[in-house]
């Protein structure tokens, strides 16, 4: 208590946690309100009767003051409705000192809206003004909880938390489904809950609502407690006594197409599950961290003027990330609009449920109806394209639909030139069909300082060219021509939006030290050899012992993304911290590594790239870009998404 000793005491919930360590509820409320023994301020939510029973007790002849808050009862801040948004937002609508008054918060489960009630009562009580309160709420980044998401058998995907079992977790896990739009299935497979106190029969009747709640299609129970309590959950539900009996008798074409979520208690050892379940047998994974991925949008977005908007480019299956995975992590993260490179992305991206906006940078005349019919926004860089866009848009008797007008300032690659504006404007005048609801251009060297006085001179010829445009609309567009260098180097371009593309995936050659790798290629040692003075490795005997060596083989090869340019010497990879290098050529499927001293053993993990030898050395090898390294990742290798 010497030690913490707090001002003001926050009561954020009393859960299923560590009760098997105290002989009821209230014991553990008790022993816990010894935090706030000398405590000026007690902050709490009056809806779990306990709580407010035992807090009152205690403090009822103490110079302390109570503030709460409340759903359904008299409070200092009383919730009176919660505005479910398409984002994946919540709208909060309450009652203080007699006035309504509202915040957004960028969650949607129940928990992260008990712990904004609780922030916002602290906030009003310490003097926050409104205004300031609902900023910064609405600034808040929205991150997920700590949970792996991998590719699994028949296209679907493990949502994997197997090692930690309470209601609790289990109700915000469910939570976390629905933001994953693009699958129409979700199933559950859960175990018994362990050593929590509580009645088995009140407590599966409560998972079971549940289920019903979160939409949960299939459900699979194991353990006892649950066979016990069956006749709770709906018809869809199967019952195993044991994880060995689960995975007996479900093989593996009883899913498909679904999202499954895995929560069980350790001693069940659901780790099996998720094996059986994982897609493929490749060793060789690309991980995706979710949490760096968060990072890096928040610094750039950090950069922007609040009114400046930001479009994300996830060309490419999102520069080798997963274009589905990491356009719903950005569209739950609130940003403005997506960039794909051709219309099937965009396509798959609206199968997906993918609702925001969608610019697609080369729009193939054959196309033209796919894109119309899934609300896709062409970039137009040619009178010709401009005329057959406007024709296709006319026969689906459709008005104002937005367009993207492409500038070309010095690229020379797509785009109008300054002086072709004219007839562009010409041509546009004639249709009432489309609507140009956005104008850009590139920016060809950002990230050099040599190449500033180009950069600028296309900054003006492209206002010139934005000027003439919207005199002759009479309607304001957007306008946008920087890139992620240029967000750095460049605030004062911003203009009405910005594009963010490799920096969002990690690299940055002007601030290295403000955004985290997302990206790990690694794979794991299947066999070590003994290779003698003289002897060679692989095709072509190109790999040449010049003295004895010990060699490892690993399952990555010119097919997954390890390229050829690698062989003899020219790639290196890291094993337990050390760098190793390729000897002999690069197979289709495997390469040959010098392991040499290295004391490693079979199944050792070894990294292509990541944190420990970033994608840049790969890069440098190759004398080519991280752009090209990551694009270049087969889809045969696996990703796992990690996110907290």
């Amino acid at each position: 208590q010497h030690i913490i000793d707090p001002e003001f005491g926050v009561f954020t919930n009393i859960g299923d946690a560590h009760q098997e360590n105290f002989s009821s509820k209230a014991e553990k409320i008790r022993e816990k309100l010894k935090l706030f023994e000398n405590a000026g301020s007690v902050f709490y939510c009056r809806d779990d009767k306990e709580l407010d029973l035992e807090i009152r007790e205690k403090f009822q002849n103490r110079d302390i003051s109570l503030y709460t808050w409340s759903e359904n009862k008299k409070a200092d801040l009383r919730l009176l409705k919660i505005i479910q948004q398409e984002d994946g937002s919540s709208q909060l609508i309450a009652e203080y000192e007699q006035k309504e008054c509202k915040v957004t918060i960028p969650f949607a489960d129940q928990a992260s809206v008990s712990n904004a009630l609780s922030c916002w009562l602290v906030s009003l009580k310490i003097g926050l003004k409104h205004k300031e309160i609902e900023h910064k709420f609405a600034s808040l980044p929205a991150v997920a909880m700590r949970l792996e998401m991998n590719e699994a058998i028949n296209n679907c995907f493990i949502i994997n938390d197997a090692y930690n079992s309470d209601i609790e977790s289990l109700s915000i896990a469910m939570d976390s489904m629905n933001q994953h739009k693009q699958f129409h299935k979700r199933v559950l497979i859960l175990s018994d809950f362990v050593e929590t106190g509580k009645n088995s029969e009140q407590l599966y009747a409560r998972v079971a609502s549940m289920l019903k709640q979160h939409g949960i299609d299939r459900f699979f129970g194991v353990g006892d407690q649950l066979i016990t309590c069956k006749s709770k959950f709906p018809e869809n539900s199967t019952f195993f006594r044991s994880t060995e009996e689960f995975l007996d008798k479900v093989g593996s074409a009883s899913f498909s197409n679904e999202l499954i979520l895995l929560k069980g208690a350790r001693r069940f050892g659901f780790e099996r599950i998720a094996k059986f379940l994982q897609k493929k047998k490749h060793q060789t994974v690309l991980e995706i961290d979710f949490n760096a991925l968060v990072h890096n949008l928040n610094y750039f977005k950090g950069l922007l003027k609040p009114e400046t908007r930001l479009m994300v480019m996830v060309k490419a299956f999102s520069y080798g990330s997963g274009i589905v995975e990491v356009s719903n992590l950005l569209a739950h993260q609130r940003v403005d609009y997506l960039a794909v490179a051709f219309p099937d992305e965009g396509i798959e991206l609206r199968k997906a449920g993918i609702g925001l906006p969608i610019m697609v940078l080369s729009a193939d005349w054959d196309a033209m109806a796919g894109m119309i019919e899934n609300r896709l926004e062409p970039v137009v860089y040619s009178t010709e394209q401009l005329l057959h866009f406007a024709e296709m848009v006319k026969v689906y008797g459709i008005k104002s639909y937005p367009v993207h007008i492409e500038i070309d300032t010095g690229m020379h690659r797509l785009g109008f030139l300054e002086e072709e504006i004219d007839e562009l404007l010409q041509i546009k005048s004639q249709f009432t069909s489309l609507k140009i609801q956005s104008v850009f251009s590139h920016l060809v060297g950002s990230d050099e300082e040599n190449h500033d006085d180009f950069s600028i001179q296309q900054t003006r010829i492209f206002n010139r060219c934005c000027k003439k445009i919207e005199k002759s609309l009479n309607y304001k567009f957007i306008r946008h021509i920087l890139n992620s260098a240029g967000i750095e180097r460049f605030p004062d371009f911003q203009m009405d939006m910005v594009r963010l593309g490799i920096g969002l995936y990690g690299l940055s050659r002007l601030g290295p030290e403000n955004v985290k790798n997302i990206s790990t290629l690694k794979t794991v040692i299947t066999q070590i050899k003994s290779v003698k003075r003289g002897e060679t490795v692989g095709y072509n005997r190109n790999g040449k012992a010049e003295s004895d060596k010990v060699i490892a083989i690993i399952p990555v090869g010119y097919a997954d993304g390890f390229p050829r340019k690698l062989s003899n010497g020219n790639g290196k990879v890291c094993v337990n911290g050390k760098i190793a290098s390729v000897i002999g050529n690069v197979c289709m499927d495997m390469t040959m590594i010098d392991v040499t001293g290295l004391n490693v053993d079979k199944g050792d993990e070894v990294i292509i790239f990541g944190d420990e030898l970033p994608i840049t050395v790969m890069a440098d090898s190759l004398d080519t870009i991280p752009y090209e390294i990551l694009t270049n990742v087969s889809r045969r290798v696996k990703r796992n998404y990690l996110y907290e």
